[in-house]
């Protein structure tokens, strides 16, 4: 924590600001290789389907994360701004939204439907940390669960590589299966505006300072941890018992 604040130190606003954004440029999982590998084209078809199956746990886990942390909102101004998260990921209506986009994707890679939204073969590694995510935002304060969600600054650069790599390098996707992707940034960049507003207002102490760098940090750790586990399971093939197995493609 001393690299972003010293001991008994209150930022301003435009500082506080400023250093969570350098905590992206130093921690976000862009820079794990994993994503460099994906977004290089250096990944086998096993692999690009394990981080669609595995990342959909996170996806489907979001909305579980949004409502905890919107039955802890006294304030109905929040509270309306906050619930359209649910709307994105969940849809107005079925067939719509963040999640059902993303089975889309699940689809055009091969995997079975039931097998992915079931989630049972699911990394360790993968439920582990989104698991820790959510139960992060349902105990700590409502300014951490808040804070955690500034990953968002980051994920439009990151998306839009994502977007033309996968593209450029692999047969087996296009602009449709890709769909969660082109329609997110608009959304990440709302919501992100909205929480750094929140986080700037109500981090005003260097004890909540800390809790909203802190919670920013745990979230990159989040992120990180599930590309690890991938990287360990289908990289290097370390597969844990009940994990999606590669010979489970349906081409």
């Amino acid at each position: 924590m001393s690299a972003y604040l010293q001991p008994g130190q209150v930022l301003g606003p435009d500082d506080l600001a400023q250093r969570l954004r350098q905590i992206g440029a130093d921690r976000y999982h862009d820079r794990h290789p994993f994503h460099r590998r994906l977004h290089g084209g250096e990944c086998r078809p096993a692999e690009v389907r394990a981080w669609a199956l595995n990342r959909y746990y996170y996806q489907a886990s979001i909305p579980l994360k949004d409502a905890a942390v919107l039955g802890r909102m006294t304030d109905p101004a929040l509270r309306r701004a906050w619930r359209q998260r649910l709307v994105d990921h969940d849809g107005a209506a079925e067939g719509e939204g963040g999640i059902a986009r993303w089975l889309r994707l699940t689809d055009a890679l091969g995997l079975d439907r039931e097998l992915v939204a079931s989630c049972r073969a699911v990394l360790p590694g993968t439920r582990f940390a989104v698991d820790a995510y959510v139960r992060f935002c349902r105990e700590r304060s409502l300014l951490e669960a808040v804070a955690s969600s500034l990953t968002e600054l980051f994920s439009p650069k990151i998306i839009g590589e994502r977007v033309s790599g996968m593209l450029a390098h692999y047969d087996f996707v296009d602009q449709t299966a890709l769909s969660y992707f082109t329609a997110r940034p608009p959304q990440a960049e709302r919501d992100s505006a909205f929480a750094l507003d929140y986080v700037l207002a109500h981090a005003d102490t260097h004890e909540r300072q800390a809790q909203a760098l802190g919670a920013l940090l745990f979230k990159t750790d989040v992120l990180w941890s599930q590309l690890d586990a991938l990287w360990l399971a289908y990289v290097e093939g370390r597969l844990p018992p009940g994990a999606w197995q590669p010979e489970q493609e349906a081409s």
